[in-house]
């Protein structure tokens, strides 16, 4: 199956968070788009990875993604390495996307920045032909290297190169973040609070995106950063 867009993600709510609206967004356009977790967040202090896993699909559906695959890798302890690369090359080339979205260049959490750095360079390997991979009933993939990549921001703020306007969508976005009822506040849970599941966390990501939204001029926006210039034909295009 081909996409137009693939999102990829440390853990299983990353792109809730970071650029869910956007995803929505490109779906709601006509575009074919996809999300493809990293880990399942066992490492996680609530919920298990089972959980976690319902979870991710029930964000799915509220999105109508197209797909969304989990490569099982170790949460807290996956590396930018061989093995790593080519599970995530496999991806690039199984889906051919046009853009490939992944998480913040740097961020609280280890895993976020070193999960950009994996997948940012396996985007460029993807497109190497002698770099050979397999399809999952063992046939031979072709290279394909996105046409652009990004990196949606997370909990720390770096200063954004684009903003999309995510204001008609904003809604749908917090309805994904709460299909991951195990993770964020829920007065009636019991679980031990974590950093995310407090009430102030939520009003932190609706005071950021407001503030991105701001800056454009529109309500609510998600940022991202890009690694090369953007090309355009006319000035309009940018309007």
């Amino acid at each position: 199956m081909k996409l137009d867009i693939l999102a990829f993600a440390s853990h299983p709510d990353d792109i809730e968070l970071g650029c869910a609206g956007t995803l929505i967004a490109h779906v709601a356009a006509g575009k074919k788009v996809g999300i493809v977790d990293l880990t399942t967040g066992e490492l996680g202090t609530r919920g298990t990875p089972e959980i976690r896993l319902e979870e991710a699909e029930a964000a799915a559906e509220i999105m109508g993604l197209s797909v969304r695959d989990n490569l099982g890798l170790a949460d807290g302890f996956f590396h930018n390495d061989k093995e790593s690369q080519l599970k995530v090359i496999e991806k690039i080339r199984a889906y051919q996307p046009e853009i490939v979205i992944m998480n913040a260049i740097y961020d609280r959490h280890p895993d976020h920045g070193r999960g950009s750095e994996l997948v940012s360079e396996a985007c460029f390997k993807s497109g190497l032909k002698m770099i050979h991979t397999q399809d999952a009933v063992g046939n031979k993939q072709e290279p394909w290297r996105p046409k652009v990549v990004y990196h949606y921001i997370q909990d720390r703020f770096i200063t954004p190169d684009i903003v999309v306007d995510v204001t008609p969508y904003w809604e749908k976005k917090m309805e994904t973040i709460r299909a991951f009822k195990s993770q964020f506040y829920n007065p009636d849970d019991t679980s031990p609070n974590t950093y995310i599941s407090s009430p102030e966390f939520l009003k932190f990501l609706e005071a950021r995106a407001l503030e991105l939204g701001h800056a454009i001029g529109t309500t609510y926006g998600e940022g991202f950063t890009k690694e090369r210039y953007i090309g355009v034909k006319n000035l309009f295009d940018l309007v």
